[in-house]
């Protein structure tokens, strides 16, 4: 890796957001290192297509909800790193990896709310402290929420929950880590056509168009609507943004 490239690591760039947000930051000249859960095979086409950007690009199995594998995976992206001839530092993380969880707080069971949990706070918090001392002054972390922190569907209040954390926490990272010069921002998509889910949003047309009809450009979000605000986010023209939530969301119920 040339050691004048940029460096952004994308938890869950194997598919839907995470694909496009990767591809996207490729596109403006950054290396890439993005994380899969399970499908290795996904996530090395991805790697596939950054490389034919021109870009350097590597997969790792990471689970996000497992903390006891932190440790490990940061020696493993510092090492790969050293190895390309870089530093063995990152500008840009973007905590990405999540999942759904579609259930009425009334029968939500404490197991469902511990896997939501681990995923989308207590995952996030400890890869990113993990990662603190390895992202260069000047860097940025990128946190993905969703326009259900902000408005409300039922069945969504754990999920939604956890993103509003997850935007708290990135106030609250944009003042501890000025000092560094780190910018901290919450990108939150509105409804989005992928998999997520199940893929609902994408397959169910009458969701599909609630929320179209919800949306003053009149239709649900593609991932391509979401990975130019997160590579945007990575260049120097967004430099004097930190410490904000962005929804892209096309304007849904506003």
């Amino acid at each position: 890796m040339s050691i004048k490239n940029k460096v952004a690591l994308v938890t869950g760039g194997s598919r839907g957001l995470g694909k496009n947000m990767a591809l996207a930051i490729a596109k403006k000249g950054i290396d890439v290192i993005i994380t899969y859960n399970s499908n290795k095979e996904a996530a090395d086409k991805v790697v596939s297509e950054i490389e034919s950007l021109g870009q350097k690009a590597v997969a790792f199995q990471l689970d996000t909800s497992n903390i006891n594998g932190f440790d490990h995976f940061v020696r493993q992206t510092m090492s790969y790193l050293q190895e390309q001839g870089g530093s063995p530092k990152i500008d840009f993380l973007i905590n990405n990896a999540g999942t759904a969880l579609y259930s009425p707080a009334a029968e939500t069971s404490e197991k469902q709310l511990d896997d939501i949990f681990n995923i989308h706070y207590k995952g996030v918090f400890f890869l990113t402290q993990k990662f603190l001392p390895f992202i260069n002054d000047g860097g940025e972390i990128i946190n993905i929420s969703s326009g259900l922190a902000r408005l409300t569907f039922p069945g969504s209040s754990v999920y939604a929950s956890m993103k509003g954390a997850i935007e708290i926490l990135t106030r609250y990272l944009a003042k501890e880590l000025g000092e560094r010069k780190i910018r901290v921002n919450v990108v939150a998509p509105g409804a989005i056509e992928t998999d997520f889910g199940g893929g609902r949003t994408r397959d169910n047309k009458e969701i599909n168009a609630r929320i179209a009809g919800l949306t003053a450009l009149g239709r649900v979000g593609l991932p391509d609507d979401i990975g130019g605000v997160v590579a945007f986010l990575c260049t120097e023209d967004a430099y004097w943004i930190n410490g904000q939530r962005i929804e892209v969301s096309g304007g849904q119920a506003l």
